[in-house]
């Protein structure tokens, strides 16, 4: 007997499954992963039945399920359950698609018989009679499956041609079926489909049509959690049993319902069964959701061993295609599987494996407790920043002067080494390791492009590089160091980029805009995109990278070009022998003006320079024009101007002479700018008559320039006394040295420390005022507004103290809250670090208007490896250990002063003092000591040439050479190299003690 049910139960939800013409598969509207389903039968009507396997279609069957499946597929509807069949388990119900009896529509249309003899039971819909009116007005008009000619009678063929010719299934009997020659015939080219049944998440059983070959796809690039061990039943959603149209009884065809030793056989497997993975069940839901009884798109992209057809699955949304594939996996509903994937074009795969390894930081899903493998890269934040390129290193790397450090400081220039690519290598000439195929090439593209131009940096991550060949090394290797990695943006692109162009972000809130550098390069074939591994960090615009890297490979450009590489034969000039020089003078005499590009900034007025006409490299200086020595003051700030104005730029020079070293002496000028004229205006040169007058290009230029610089008392003219030359600032203050009890409080590597003088009287003062201070209270944003350069109260990490500091560099735009971070150089104690707007205070100007009282000096005499060099970190951690203690007194006996750094603008900045350290309670020196350990060598220079300081000298010697003897520190593997090769003096960020 059916029960009815109450009809005031109306319910909602949403079409997933069209099993027949008349039935539907109607799946909840709530908000759980995967919310409940009802199968409804369409009330008191007869759709034709669908074929089984091995089976043949009822006429027009097909038909009647396909105008049900396209009216209500994936649309929402409203139902309710009028009765029910307890004997064949099935409901019998109305539905409405908005205002419309789903039931009359089918009817209506001719795709379905009325049954009318249930009414007796209850098992009648409650629109019967509008059933029976509808279906008569589809009879006389011969619709669907009552076509009519005419004179009203059947349609000749009407019936037969509407079942279909189904051929073997490839599911049911596979020895049927040839699925190579399918893949042959198919390969590449979109199939039309209805998908037909889904058995888990990455694998659906679907009808190619026209033919209606019945096959089963495995999604290509993936797979899905499993389903379990399946059940003896087939779980094909479609109606099992169906009601006779003459007595409303459940028929004896094979569609009957199951006997009881089916069931009891059924329930004997279930019993046997393998639970579902974890989310199994959820990836199967997702895909039926999207392409169960849909109209999809199937790409075959090859077969495996087991002749299982493997494809790419299409379904639409809107007026657009989604990858079925791409988006389960998004959804981390499935995992990348390489074997697949290799079947399918290259910007697939990369799709997926980025697609995988978001879904695994996101860890969505089924990578909930996904633990990632150790890798040697993290991430960078916050490190972005505008700056100018000054120096392009290679094809993937540069050196980009920071525009918010300030100028000179040891953080304003900063080396980018472009993230995921890698070009060829540049080579070594001290190994006589030639560049490699392409590597001049690349790094003279970016070069031309890049060299003065303002760029924008968003670093990314930093990774821990083999210093032997490049490769990443293991955390914590000897030969190896930290390399940080970043996406550069060429700012406002010049006409001179051409199709360039094409390559410009567009503006966004979070991203940089202009030209990604990195793309170009490769998009040009100057470089490869790095594979990385899973966890692997990675540049922001990675699938945009290797997308540039196809278009090279695709254009046979650079690296993936057929032909040779080009062969550039350049003759080094700098390294070979004066008379080679002098040989090519008339070479280089004979045009007014030559171009040249500065490939390395030697001295203040000393360069090395390509001449391209020539294919040459020379050393090049200006005549008559000297800049101070290495190591005399104001060396270092002429190194940098030039590196800033001429370094990697087009020049153009005059050549002269050639001096008995095999330099070229003449004039430089680079945008039709004589620079020696900007080296004299700047005070940082002097010019020398001695070279005659005459032969120099501009000479009364420069001399005016000289003029100008001596009256205005810059740089080297600052102690300029008009009829008196003067030393450039490296003189003693009187024959008796003098001696100064200091304590240390902060050590920063390669020898240099700051220092406090125990006998002033300022700092118990500093400290008393500062003490009395109550800074509880924290700022204001916007009331208080530090800038750099400010001196202000800063809260040190170390012991939570205030003191005196200067800022130094300030967070971009306005402070908008207590975490912004400031960085700051504390001026009593040389310290530095950054903290937050929480940790400032503005200082009284009675307390900030006196000199810091921290000290720069250096040990004289002797020369220590900076952080970067080998030693380097061991000398500075035993200079801490002798020198960092409250408690300890210490005689600085002063042997010159350096006041080239002018005044004080941060650490590592301002007058140096170089100095004896000798230990008060010990009576021994820290300078011989250092020697002594091998973690210092002595510096022989023309400074130190005197009488006095030789005897000095002498007496270290006796420490150098035991730890020579020893192999102690550097001399472990014997001589170490000259005092000759360039270095600089990194400045370390705040560290050590403080008092």
């Amino acid at each position: 007997m059916a029960t009815a049910a109450a009809t005031s139960n109306w319910l909602r939800g949403r079409v997933k499954a069209t099993p027949s013409g008349d039935s539907l598969v109607i799946i909840g509207s709530g908000k759980a992963e995967i919310p409940p389903e009802k199968a409804i039968t369409l009330s008191s009507i007869i759709a034709p039945r669908l074929a089984r396997r091995g089976g043949v279609d009822e006429p027009f069957a097909w038909d009647s399920r396909e105008y049900l499946r396209k009216l209500c597929i994936g649309k929402d509807v409203t139902f309710r359950v009028d009765y029910t069949v307890p004997s064949i388990g099935r409901e019998f119900g109305s539905v409405f698609l908005g205002d419309k009896n789903v039931a009359m529509l089918v009817v209506s249309e001719g795709w379905a018989k009325v049954r009318e003899n249930g009414q007796q039971k209850g098992e009648a819909s409650p629109f019967l009679a509008e059933l029976l009116r509808l279906e008569e007005q589809a009879k006389q008009q011969g619709l669907g499956r009552w076509s009519k000619a005419s004179r009203g009678s059947i349609v000749p063929g009407a019936s037969e041609a509407s079942v279909r010719k189904l051929p073997p299934s490839a599911i049911g009997d596979p020895s049927n079926f040839d699925a190579m020659g399918l893949l042959a015939a198919n390969k590449g080219r979109p199939m039309e489909g209805i998908v037909e049944q889904v058995r888990d998440g990455s694998t659906v059983r679907v009808y190619l049509l026209p033919e209606f070959q019945f096959v089963q796809v495995f999604v290509a690039g993936i797979q899905s959690p499993s389903m379990g061990r399946r059940a003896v039943v087939d779980s094909v959603i479609e109606p099992e049993t169906s009601l006779d149209e003459s007595n409303g009884e459940a028929s004896a065809e094979p569609r009957a319902a199951l006997t009881s030793a089916q069931r009891l056989a059924a329930s004997a497997a279930s019993a046997t069964e393998i639970a579902p993975d974890p989310f199994g069940r959820e990836a199967k839901h997702f895909t039926e959701m999207h392409v169960l009884n849909r109209d999809v798109r199937i790409v075959l992209e090859g077969v495996d061993k087991f002749s299982n057809l493997i494809g790419s699955v299409y379904y639409p949304d809107g007026d657009s295609a989604r990858d079925l594939a791409l988006e389960l996996v998004e959804n981390g509903l499935a995992k990348y599987v390489e074997w697949s994937a290799n079947m399918m074009e290259e910007d697939a795969k990369r799709k997926l494996k980025s697609a995988e390894l978001q879904a695994k930081k996101d860890r969505l899903r089924m990578w909930t407790n996904y633990i990632p493998p150790a890798t040697n890269s993290k991430a960078i934040h916050d490190q972005n920043f505008t700056g100018t390129v000054v120096e392009v290193v290679s094809g993937d790397c540069i050196i980009v002067a920071d525009d918010a450090a300030p100028y000179g400081s040891p953080s304003a220039e900063r080396r980018v080494n472009l993230s995921s690519i890698r070009c060829p290598k540049m080579g070594n000439p001290r190994r006589d390791e030639k560049p490699a195929p392409y590597a001049r090439e690349a790094k003279e593209f970016l070069r031309s492009r890049l060299i003065g131009r303002q760029v924008n940096v968003s670093m990314e991550y930093s990774r821990k590089v083999s210093l032997a060949d490049g490769s990443v090394s293991a955390a914590g290797s000897a030969d190896s160091r930290v390399m940080d990695f970043g996406s550069v943006f060429l700012l406002s692109p010049s006409k001179a980029e051409g199709n360039d162009a094409s390559l410009v972000l567009p503006a966004s809130s979070d991203q940089p805009t202009g030209i990604n550098i990195a793309e170009l390069v490769v998009s040009r074939g100057f470089g490869n995109v790095i594979r990385h591994r899973d966890f692997e960090e990675r540049s922001n615009y990675y699938d945009v990278l290797l997308a540039a890297e196809s278009r090279a490979m695709a254009g046979k450009r650079g690296l993936f070009s057929a032909k040779d590489p080009p062969v550039m034969h350049i003759k080094d000039l700098v390294t070979a022998s004066a008379k080679k020089a002098k040989d090519f003078l008339p070479f280089l005499q004979r045009s007014t003006r030559l171009p040249a590009v500065v490939e390395y900034v030697l001295s203040g007025h000393r360069f090395k320079l390509f001449v391209p006409k020539e294919t040459c490299s020379i050393a090049f200086s200006f005549s008559g024009v000297r800049c101070p020595g290495r190591d005399e003051p104001y060396s270092e700030e002429a190194i940098a101007l030039m590196r800033r104005k001429i370094l990697q730029r087009d020049v153009e020079i005059e050549v002269e002479t050639v001096d008995r070293t095999g330099t070229f002496l003449g004039s430089l000028w680079e945008s039709k700018t004589n620079m020696a004229i900007v080296l004299l205006e700047a005070g940082l040169a002097k010019l020398q008559t001695a070279f005659g007058a005459d032969r120099i290009a501009d000479a009364h230029l420069l001399a005016q320039a000289e003029q100008s610089a001596k009256r205005k008392k810059l740089k080297i003219w600052e102690n300029y006394v008009e009829g008196q030359e003067t030393t450039n600032g490296s003189t003693m203050e009187g024959k008796q040295k003098e001696v100064l009890k200091v304590v240390v409080t902060e050590v920063l590597g390669g020898g240099k420390f700051y220092v406090q003088m125990v006998a002033d009287q300022k700092v118990a003062t500093i400290q008393q005022q500062l003490a009395s201070l109550n800074l509880q209270e924290a700022p204001i944003v916007g009331a208080f507004n530090p800038q750099k350069g400010d001196i202000v109260l800063a809260q040190f990490s170390a012991d939570n103290s205030w003191n005196r500091a200067m800022i130094v560099s300030v967070p971009r735009g306005a402070v908008k809250s207590l975490k912004d971070e400031f960085e700051v150089f504390y001026i009593d104690y040389g310290n530095q670090e950054v903290v937050p707007f929480s940790r400032l205070r503005p200082v009284d100007p009675s307390v900030s208007s006196a000199p810091g009282l921290a000290q720069l000096c250096s040990l004289a005499y002797i020369k220590v490896p900076s952080l970067e060099e080998d030693f380097g970190q061991e000398a500075a951690e035993y200079l801490s250990e002798c020198t960092l203690n409250s408690s300890r007194e210490f005689r600085a006996m002063i042997e010159e002063r350096d006041n080239s750094g002018g005044k004080v603008k941060g650490q590592g900045t301002g007058t140096v003092l170089f100095v004896t350290l000798v230990d008060v309670e010990a009576g021994t020196s820290i300078n011989s000591a250092m020697l002594g350990e091998g973690l210092a060598r002595l510096e022989r220079r023309k400074r130190w040439d005197t009488k006095e300081r030789q005897s000095a000298l002498d007496n270290l010697e006796s420490f150098q050479q035991k730890a020579k003897t020893g192999r102690l520190g550097i001399w472990q593997y014997g001589d170490v190299q000259s005092d000759d090769e360039e270095t600089s003096l990194p400045v370390r960020k705040a560290g050590g003690g403080r008092r």
